[in-house]
């Protein structure tokens, strides 16, 4: 993996949420907490950046879990205001105007109801939402369109998954935050590895060197030890995703 300097990293960040709420107007910054370390480290930018007066947090669940307690955990360890709203009754309407739903297109759903309530809460506020992706879900597709994909600025767009592990430790994010299991929350039992079929870690060192590097799929699967059929993997995903990471297009006429 690259070397970066996970403290000037810090700092950019900081100064980069600082500069953007200033230069919209805004009254501060909205952020969704899921329990997770991608969410909590936004959230200790954020109070960094403006100071805890200035960030809300909601915590906004489906299922009844240990990722509640996680998530206020964050905000209360912040000294932030914070919310739970339950989006069990929004997500279940939607269902029942649908006629029903799968387990990822409720995923879906719900990843989009949490959305609409961040910028709802950020309107009438006069704040900005902030989103809390990473690189490594970016480049792999592993978010909802219009849903946590959704934002005003995302802090971690430019940083992979253990590379914000590393941050969130100089940060001070709860220790039980940074060793759980990642999961997007979006049905019981899920986690962010077992759905992506790859480790983070196996993951950021084939992106790095495929995204950033430019290598030769061989020359990476050399590299790291590892059959060419994984580092194909990974570029199946990045391929399949395009359209996530780009605004809708039509002809050109």
């Amino acid at each position: 993996m690259r070397v970066l300097d996970y403290g000037a990293a810090i700092d950019r960040i900081t100064w980069f949420i600082r500069e953007k709420v200033g230069e919209a107007g805004a009254d501060g910054v909205v952020v969704g907490i899921s329990g997770g370390i991608d969410s909590a480290t936004v959230a200790h930018l954020a109070v960094r950046a403006l100071g805890k007066d200035k960030v809300l947090g909601l915590i906004m669940p489906y299922y009844e879990n240990g990722d509640l307690e996680d998530a206020r955990l964050v905000c209360e360890a912040l000294g932030i205001d914070y919310r739970v709203i339950s989006i069990k009754p929004i997500v279940d309407e939607f269902e029942r105007a649908v006629g029903g739903l799968d387990v990822k297109s409720r995923g879906n759903v719900m990843a989009r109801t949490r959305m609409v309530l961040l910028y709802a809460h950020a309107n009438a506020m006069n704040r900005l939402v902030l989103g809390t992706s990473n690189r490594s879900e970016v480049l792999t597709g592993y978010f909802t369109k219009w849903g946590d994909g959704a934002s005003d600025y995302a802090p971690l767009i430019n940083l992979y998954k253990t590379e914000v592990w590393e941050i969130a430790k100089l940060l001070g994010v709860p220790e039980r935050i940074i060793k759980k299991k990642p999961t997007a929350g979006l049905w019981e039992g899920q986690t962010d590895e077992d759905e992506l079929g790859i480790s983070y870690r196996l993951l950021d060192e084939i992106l790095w060197r495929m995204v950033d590097l430019g290598k030769e799929k061989s020359e990476i699967a050399e590299e790291l030890g590892i059959p060419l059929e994984r580092v194909e993997y990974v570029e199946k995903l990045i391929r399949g995703s395009e359209h996530k990471r780009r605004l809708p297009v039509g002809p050109v006429f």
